[in-house]
């Protein structure tokens, strides 16, 4: 589950800049991130956040920079997901400050994907919700062998965001709706053959990619040959089972279909269903509509503007805070969804959180930047 961390930050100098819980630094021709932050599952605060947009600016319009690593120090995880905790506060005192983190989570999440030098994630152990927007977006995503990833966001009473719907929208079949409903995790070579690992690699040769990249080394020959196959995994060999239920036009006729189901899925289709049942109704909704209609989005950037209006409206929601609430603060996991059924959550209902946001009414639309292109615009006034 996603797990949340104390803020505490301070300046780094020659070349690095630091938090207590992320490190980046210029190594010869390469940019380090490094998430370091274990006993907390390398969880992302809003000063992580916001040291490395700065620091990925500055690596951008760096010539002398050939590409990025971003790693996690060894342990559990790679990374956890968001300061869910603090986010709770905020939501609880109806501070902006949760809003203003989803604005620069989203924006981060963006200058990622336009970064265009080569950007190698090394990413085992646990990796969700915003672990998985802060290693999806580079050119080189490396599964190590006991990566978990997941988002598992419906279980809280939200949405699958930073990006998620869009990545999620685009692995083969209906698998994405699979796991962005049912929040499952997969292993290594699932990671890779719904194509968000662009490799697997052991973890013990990270280093040997690190090394290459800071010697400013051609890195896909380095990866390709670092590459393993890692196995069929347990997914694709469902995969005609899950598109065939997974491909309903809404929640209800999926947990219909899977109670229809017999024989050899007899066992999993009834602990998917419990699963499902024991997930937020308004989030499992909203979720099944997001990846459908992400579908037909053409980049990163519009999905992140439609997970914003969710966003705001999640937060000022009974579902996000009780989410919390059961699986961080109380740790009693017995969540009280308000509505508690699926019937009970109407199509009106679900509309009002798509729909545009009002400047009047207190909070603005998101507008996402290319900072680059600002910076280009700045060297050509300059000249």
């Amino acid at each position: 589950m996603i797990i949340s961390l104390e803020i505490r930050s301070d300046e780094g100098l020659n070349g690095m800049a630091a938090t207590q819980d992320i490190s980046l630094n210029k190594r010869k021709r390469c940019g380090v991130i490094t998430l370091q932050r274990p006993q907390a599952l390398n969880a992302l605060t809003r000063d992580m956040i916001r040291v490395s947009e700065d620091k990925t600016r500055i690596w951008a319009d760096d010539p002398d920079i050939y590409g990025v690593v971003i790693e996690a120090v060894d342990g559990k995880a790679f990374c956890a997901g968001g300061d869910i905790r603090s986010l709770y506060e905020w939501m609880t005192e109806q501070s902006d400050e949760a809003l203003g983190y989803y604005r620069e989570e989203y924006q981060h999440n963006w200058t990622l994907e336009l970064f265009t030098k080569p950007t190698v994630s090394l990413v085992n152990g646990i990796v969700m919700g915003g672990g998985v927007g802060f290693c999806a977006y580079g050119t080189h995503r490396v599964a190590g062998e006991s990566i978990k990833l997941a988002m598992p966001e419906t279980a809280i009473g939200f949405f699958p965001d930073v990006g998620g719907s869009y990545l999620l929208s685009r692995f083969p079949g209906e698998l994405g709706m699979y796991l962005g409903l049912t929040g499952r995790s997969i292993g290594q070579a699932d990671a890779y053959h719904l194509g968000f690992a662009t490799h697997a690699v052991h973890s013990r040769n990270f280093q040997k990619i690190k090394n290459a990249m800071i010697e400013a080394d051609p890195i896909d020959p380095v990866v390709d040959a670092l590459h393993e196959y890692p196995g069929p995994g347990t997914l694709m060999p469902m995969k005609d089972v899950i598109d065939r239920i997974f491909a309903a036009g809404t929640v209800e006729e999926i947990v219909k279909r899977l109670e229809e189901e017999d024989g050899d899925h007899l066992d999993w289709a009834k602990e998917v269903i419990l699963e499902l049942n024991r997930k937020s109704p308004l989030s499992l909704k909203i979720t099944h509509k997001l990846i459908r209609e992400a579908r037909e989005l053409r980049d990163l950037k519009s999905a992140l503007i439609v997970d914003f209006r969710l966003a705001a409206r999640f937060l000022r929601s009974h579902d996000f805070l009780e989410g919390i609430r059961a699986a961080i603060i109380d740790k009693d996991q017995k969540p009280e969804w308000k509505p508690d059924k699926l019937s009970d959550v109407s199509d009106d209902m679900i509309d009002r959180y798509f729909s545009p946001l009002d400047e009047q009414a207190g909070v603005a639309e998101l507008e996402l930047i290319d900072p680059w292109s600002i910076q280009v615009r700045a060297r050509q006034v300059d000249l």
